[in-house]
């Protein structure tokens, strides 16, 4: 193992997870808002757009980030539209996580019983009150899990990205290994680089689930 490559090639991964984590942070808040939506939409059985949700989480669950990206980043500019590299990323990774974000929350919602909800509304609460006061406190601390899971598993993906020309770890690591043929170091800060991003993620998660059974149970 050469330490001192190691030292020398070590910025080069710190700058490409930077720009690994801004891609991944974009694309996981895109996701939220894309996969609230279309939770909302097919919970609250919207004509039309519950049947469009749900064709979109079929197709985006269906088919591979690679396979979207190969899409987004080739075949858009033969019909006039081009998009960077990193926009493609971002919306390759909202076009999958956003599929992945609605299966999390509609589960969610859909734990509450109808006894609940028919309970909130006999003591005169509205449908929108019944949706915030009963339905979405339940339904969030329901979801946590699979959301941080679902952030986790979005990371990872990131690393396809390197197939359009974007600088990510992975990306960093394959240039190393064909100039270097440093194969060991360069898969060693690879893998560095993905646990320090996973990391906050992982710890972030079981705080909020302490926190949670702490406010439902009384413990910790």
């Amino acid at each position: 193992m050469d330490f001192d490559f190691i030292r020398q090639v070590a910025p080069l991964y710190v700058h490409a997870a930077w720009l690994t984590l801004r891609i991944a942070l974009a694309g996981v808040l895109c996701s939220f808002v894309v996969g609230m939506a279309c939770a909302f939409v097919r919970y609250a059985r919207v004509p039309v757009l519950r049947q469009v949700a749900a064709v979109y989480v079929e197709l985006s669950r269906n088919t591979p980030l690679l396979i979207q990206l190969f899409f987004l980043y080739f075949a858009l500019p033969n019909l006039g539209i081009k998009l960077s590299a990193v926009q493609c990323c971002v919306i390759g990774l909202t076009f999958l996580g956003g599929s992945y974000m609605e299966e999390t929350f509609r589960s969610a919602l859909e734990t509450v019983g109808a006894a609940q909800i028919e309970s909130g509304r006999c003591v005169g609460l509205t449908g929108a009150q019944v949706m915030r006061y009963v339905v979405l406190p339940q339904a969030v601390s329901v979801s946590v899990p699979g959301f941080c899971a679902n952030v986790m598993f979005l990371i990872k993906e990131t690393s396809v990205f390197s197939i359009v020309a974007v600088a990510d770890v992975m990306y960093v690591a394959k240039d190393l290994i064909g100039l270097y043929y440093k194969t060991d170091e360069a898969l060693l800060l690879l893998a560095v680089s993905y646990f320090v991003l996973l990391l906050p993620v992982t710890a972030a998660s079981a705080y909020a689930e302490r926190r949670l059974r702490y406010a439902q149970f009384g413990r910790g």
